[in-house]
């Protein structure tokens, strides 16, 4: 009897492992354990039986980009993703979520694929391409009533814009739209392109690589995030929205022009970013920053005539004097550095400033700038300093006692004392990269360990090995027994 009750345990498990319980899942619980895996991996799922041959053929997200990187061959062509779309039933046609591809291809064969996306209704569409010359804009994405997020970039060689007068109507839905590497030479101004008319719900705009393009005027009433890179020919750019949070423009104005404009009307700017674009003749913001959180300035200067750039980044710098946290590059620091720069034109306070980042070379004519800044913040309580350690630093050793105040830089700081007051009542932390016990650093250093009043913690960061291990060490103690002395700050070593 134990025997026959053994066995019959025994077939009754065999049984249950021959059950397949994952094909009974439903179809949307077996789509999301399939885009878990990489598209190719999937694919191989559908030779199990006709039910996994259906559902990989209905995926709502077909990612092309999955696939591993650089295949040779490539895993799938553009004949074989056209392939792939049209094996899709009918009945399938309208639950294409999102796609994505990046392939080499025929214009044509490009223009064949993104309308029997669009005739499968896709929201999410992203390409990158890489063709034999020229294309102009799909024009099956203009009459997409249902496309959402669109990201079209060519590797090689670009892409043409149709003119805004064609694209009226289309686009009613779309959210987010990025391009790059756009061909503009044949219709530079862009003045009524990216507008409510053509973009009514346009909430984020990514443009990058625009050649040819001298005039940009966006002015799209929900457009929250605006960037701009790689437009080295603008001269003009006007932006303007009372829901855009977050501008970044980075390299832009390189033509050398005698006139370059921007214009932005954004109230409710959250973050601003203006990285390695050249200094523009004319800045003009029409409300006050108010809501503003985050900035950084790095302007490239394109030839030796500081002086002649100060009065822009200063005024640009006096618009974004509500910031709670100012990045600024080092070039900016050293057009405020320039003899001119600070002695006629004072620098905006900046009483909502928290946090500060400066990153400068930190030779001698940088002081008076440091300083300028240091007043202008009253209310600061984080200061990072990133040094930059080049050839062309004019710095010296640090040979003095650190008790002896007759070091001309630390008598400049000294005289400074009553000018950065509110300054060194609130800083609470400091950090400084590229430490190497120089005299410029060493001499402020010291001021801040000796008058900061409110100064928690000093870091100090080298950013390579010191031979005299002896010297440093010593340098460290003293300014660890200063500190005991004055501040009471912890000093921390890296």
């Amino acid at each position: 009897m134990e025997i026959r009750s053994v066995k019959r345990k025994k077939k009754k498990r065999e049984e249950i492992i021959k059950v397949d319980r994952i094909s009974h899942l439903p179809d949307s619980l077996l789509h999301q354990i399939l885009l878990l895996l990489p598209l190719q991996s999937a694919a191989i799922t559908s030779s199990l039986s006709k039910r996994w041959r259906s559902l990989f053929l209905s995926l709502p997200d077909l990612d092309f980009t999955s696939i591993n990187e650089n295949p040779k061959p490539p895993s799938f062509s553009s004949n074989s993703i056209y392939q792939l779309l049209s094996l899709r039933h009918h009945r399938d046609a309208n639950n294409l979520r999102s796609l994505r591809f990046r392939t080499p291809i025929t214009f044509t064969s490009l223009n064949s694929l993104i309308r029997l996306a669009v005739t499968h209704q896709v929201q999410d569409l992203d390409v990158e391409v890489t063709t034999k010359d020229y294309f102009n804009f799909p024009r099956w994405i203009v009459t997409s009533q249902k496309l959402r997020a669109l990201k079209l970039k060519s590797a090689y060689p670009g892409f043409r814009l149709p003119p805004s007068s064609s694209i009226f109507g289309g686009f009613q839905k779309l959210t987010s739209l990025s391009l790059s590497l756009v061909i503009l030479y044949n219709q530079p101004y862009l003045s009524d392109f990216f507008t409510d008319p053509n973009f009514p719900l346009l909430e984020k705009l990514a443009l990058d690589n625009c050649f040819g393009l001298k005039e940009l005027r966006v002015c799209c009433r929900l457009l929250q995030e605006f960037s701009l890179k790689n437009s080295l020919q603008l001269d003009s750019l006007e932006v303007s929205g009372n829901n855009l949070h977050r501008l970044k423009v980075v390299s832009c104005f390189h033509s050398y022009s005698e006139e370059s404009v921007v214009k932005i009307n954004t109230p409710n700017l959250k973050t601003f970013l203006w990285n390695s674009n050249a200094v523009t003749t004319t800045v003009h913001f029409l409300d006050k920053l108010v809501c503003l959180r985050k900035a950084f300035v790095g302007v490239l200067l394109l030839h030796q005539d500081i002086n002649s750039q100060k009065q822009s980044l200063l005024t640009l710098l006096s618009e974004l004097s509500h910031s709670y946290k100012l990045q600024l590059g080092n070039q900016s620091v050293e057009i405020l550095s320039s003899k001119k720069g600070l002695v006629k034109n004072h620098l905006p306070p900046f009483h909502n400033m928290r946090f500060l980042e400066l990153q400068t070379r930190f030779d001698r004519h940088n002081v008076q700038a440091l300083s300028c800044l240091f007043k202008s913040c009253p209310m600061l309580n984080i200061l990072l300093l990133k040094i930059i350690n080049d050839q062309t630093s004019e710095r010296r050793q640090w040979n003095n006692d650190l008790w002896d105040m007759s070091n001309s830089e630390i008598q400049y700081w000294e005289s400074q004392t009553y000018e950065v007051e509110s300054f060194l009542k609130n800083l609470e932390f400091v950090e400084i990269h590229g430490f190497l016990e120089c005299e410029n650093e060493m001499s402020l250093a010291i001021f801040l360990l000796r008058h900061g009043k409110a100064l928690i913690k000093m870091t100090l960061r080298s950013s390579f090995l010191c031979r005299d291990n002896l010297r440093r060490q010593m340098i460290r103690s003293q300014l660890m027994g200063f500190s005991k002395a004055s501040s009471k700050a912890k000093i921390s070593f890296h």
